[in-house]
């Protein structure tokens, strides 16, 4: 019999997979309790509601994103190399995870408590913020006189917009293949120029 733990990660894990579905539904706890195999009452053990099954995969996201986007800010020094390792893993976090790719474009929680969403739009300006501290630097560095604002809010839209075309393909867009040639088009933006 699993632990209490162990349990919750299974439902969240499975309430994750049945985002991954090519055709977006609205996920119901019934069809989820169907799905692993136990009664509506049994999720009900581990989650009050719903919303804190979407509240546990929305900590999984800010946890796994976070603990990368730090160790990128203590293991690069150039502010331009942090922000393109920023970048490139928030494509390839949303390609290894399709079904919270709804979650980060808010899709998923469209029938679901504001809440879920207000906390998406928190964690987006928390990226938004460390974007624009790597562009802070690489101004300090020289490596760019884009205004770091602008070019956090530019880099996070084209980001936003890669999880969009995703999610539409029904995760048949390739990320990682455009990531590369993206980041090369707003590298250029980002590159100094002399002041006129």
């Amino acid at each position: 019999m699993a632990v209490a733990g162990e349990r919750k990660m299974q439902i969240l894990q499975v309430l994750a997979s049945m985002l991954e579905s090519p055709v977006a539904s609205k996920i119901t706890t019934a069809a989820l309790a169907e799905r692993l195999q136990v009664s509506e009452a049994a999720l009900y053990r581990h989650f009050a509601s719903k919303a804190q099954m979407f509240d546990g995969l929305i900590e999984f996201i800010e946890q796994s994103v976070f603990s990368l986007v730090n160790r990128i800010l203590s293991s690069h020094e150039s502010g331009l190399k942090q922000t393109e390792a920023i970048f490139q893993l928030l494509l390839g976090f949303a390609q290894t995870n399709p079904g919270m790719t709804r979650v980060l474009i808010g899709e998923a929680l469209v029938h679901e408590n504001e809440r879920l969403q207000a906390r998406i739009n928190q964690f987006h300006d928390r990226l938004e913020a460390s974007l624009r501290q790597s562009l802070r630097i690489a101004v300090t560095q020289g490596e760019t006189t884009v205004d770091p604002a602008l070019g956090a809010s530019i880099l996070l839209s084209a980001v936003s917009g890669q999880w969009q075309m995703f999610v539409r393909s029904q995760f048949r867009r390739k990320l990682a293949d455009d990531a590369a040639g993206l980041w090369l088009v707003l590298q250029d933006g980002l590159q100094t120029r002399p002041v006129p």
